[in-house]
């Protein structure tokens, strides 16, 4: 006996063509020897920039050597004015500019180069207690220049004074007149310390 079998068609299980997708390969992963090729790239990389920065700012400093820095300081040798310029007494003008004191006296002007004897501090001029006072450690001045209080061991240096052809005042810091009484040299009435007003 035979079966029957429907006659009907069967459908097709398959999807479209469209709707299929290629199936994915896996990511290749890196290998370790990749890996350690990178990293051993990136690490020489490194150490050559470090190298070639280190040797490039020893370069520069090298060149910096030939182009020194200078101090350009004040010149030694200046004007102050004419003797008619200056009254009785301390003035404190030239101070700031050139580290100098004019002092006029009946009959006499000289200039004081303003350093503390002591360790070079500037004094000040106090018109109050007419005296010069270093800040530094204390040591007083009296208005000619003469220590009398603190560890100043002798009078503030006098500059090298002289008129030029004009009559005007011409001061030489870099020639001074020393007194020090514990050597007995007192060069303050030497030609050139003062001049007679």
């Amino acid at each position: 006996m035979a079966e029957a079998h429907d006659s009907k068609p069967v459908e097709s299980q398959a999807a479209p063509a469209s709707a299929v997708a290629a199936p994915k390969k896996p990511e290749a992963k890196p290998t370790t020897e990749a890996l350690g090729t990178e990293v051993s790239v990136a690490r020489r990389r490194l150490i050559w920039a470090c190298i070639w920065g280190y040797l490039g700012v020893n370069l520069l400093m090298f060149l910096r050597f030939f182009f020194p820095r200078a101090l350009f300081e004040p010149s030694t040798i200046f004007s102050v004015g004419y003797p008619s310029d200056f009254n009785i007494g301390v003035d404190t003008k030239f101070q700031k500019d050139y580290r100098v004191w004019v002092v006029r006296d009946p009959g006499r002007l000289f200039v004081i180069y303003a350093r503390c004897t002591h360790l070079g501090c500037t004094p000040d001029w106090k018109p109050s207690e007419n005296k010069f006072k270093c800040p530094c450690h204390g040591s007083g001045y009296d208005s000619d220049g003469i220590n009398f209080e603190g560890p100043a061991p002798r009078p503030m240096d006098r500059a090298l004074i002289k008129l030029d052809a004009t009559g005007k005042i011409i001061v030489d810091t870099g020639k001074l007149f020393v007194q020090d009484p514990t050597t007995g040299r007192n060069e303050f009435d030497d030609p050139g310390a003062y001049l007679v007003v």
